[in-house]
């Protein structure tokens, strides 16, 4: 199994592909990387951060790829940055390069509000890759803007239903919907796989992270690539994303991702025996 990510490096801070590689190697995946572009640290938390654009370089590695006869059983997309390097994805997803499914995780916005750098432009961009994704990954923000419809923040299952029935007319075969069921005490997931939906639901934390979503993307994509059912894949990333935050939640100091590191040997373990 050898699949390809393409998203950003962010130097410091757990996420995109510094928590996507270590996450996919540790359920046996082996995962080539394309970077979008270099930031100094993620852009949530930070003030000031670098940003260095790598859309140029990246039909260049796509030639370079398809010279060396290079192919992926796989192409799994997070952060993009721009629309350019949206039409690369779609490029690479479509072409020589990959002979599987298109994993899309949108990663462009959270709480209701798109992430620093995006606007209706991209949306409207990224809308062209999910029409091509085999399975998407989004969160309710980017759910809601992908359809061009207002945010919700505790949808009815009614709903969530609709919701559903119209990222499947744009041509999605499998959606995991995050942040599901929101209250007090407890979040989940909702999981739309031919022609069902199912439901779950997990403790809610007192206290947010950045990058989790990452985290849950990748250990999706980790466990779907090997064998588990969407629901099954979901519902094994949503644990570990809440034992990661468990593991981070008493360090005041820790607030830039949580501190998956030392469950991945667990999570591994896990894994095996699921299938």
């Amino acid at each position: 199994m050898r699949i390809l990510s393409i998203q950003d490096i962010s130097c410091y801070g757990q996420c995109s592909l510094t928590v996507a590689l270590p996450i996919l190697s540790s359920l046996g995946v082996e995962t080539a990387i394309l970077p979008t572009a270099i930031l100094s640290t993620h852009t949530a938390g930070f003030k000031g951060y670098t940003f260095l654009d790598l859309q140029h370089e990246l039909p260049k590695i796509e030639a370079h790829w398809n010279q060396e006869g290079i192919r992926f059983d796989a192409v799994y997309t997070g952060y993009l940055g721009n629309t350019d390097d949206v039409q690369v994805a779609l490029s690479i997803a479509k072409g020589k390069l990959n002979r599987g499914p298109l994993i899309v995780d949108p990663a462009f916005g959270d709480h209701g509000k798109l992430y620093p750098g995006f606007d209706k432009a991209y949306v409207e961009s990224m809308a062209n890759l999910v029409r091509e994704a085999d399975v998407l990954l989004p969160n309710l923000t980017e759910a809601c803007a992908l359809l061009g419809i207002p945010y919700v923040e505790r949808p009815s299952k009614e709903e969530i239903q609709e919701i559903f029935a119209k990222l499947h007319l744009l041509g999605v075969k499998t959606i995991v919907l995050k942040g599901i069921g929101n209250n007090e005490t407890s979040t989940g997931i909702a999981v739309s796989h031919n022609g069902e939906i199912q439901y779950y639901s997990h403790p809610k934390l007192p206290r947010d992270f950045h990058g989790t979503g990452d985290v849950f993307a990748s250990v999706f994509v980790g466990g779907y690539l090997q064998g588990l059912s969407p629901i099954a894949s979901g519902t094994l990333a949503a644990d570990f994303v809440c034992d990661a935050i468990k593991n981070t939640i008493d360090d005041p100091a820790h607030g830039y991702g949580v501190k998956f590191e030392p469950l991945l040997t667990a999570l591994g373990e896990k894994l095996i025996s699921l299938k």
